[in-house]
């Protein structure tokens, strides 16, 4: 993997074990929680899978049984929005 370019934070921690959320807790301290329901994919998994998850890079996480892989801009251009 590669470094998205003009991103200065990484993702250090995923927690998906709250109800209906997620959180992404990045290197400069903020903590972004995303509703499951905005990503059909990983709302489909269980809640086992789901704590399958892999940070890639500091910029990008997947799951050990997913092969599409999310990045840093999929949390934070739902933030902007």
């Amino acid at each position: 993997m590669c470094k998205i370019p003009n991103i200065n934070v990484e993702i250090k921690w995923m927690d998906f074990n709250m109800r209906g959320k997620f959180s992404a807790t990045l290197s400069d301290g903020r903590v972004i929680i995303v509703p499951v329901s905005l990503f059909p994919d990983i709302k489909q998994m269980s809640i086992k899978r789901r704590n399958e998850w892999m940070i890639l890079d500091g910029q990008y996480f997947t799951f050990e049984h997913m092969t599409r892989v999310y990045s840093i801009t999929d949390l934070t251009n739902l933030q902007a929005a």
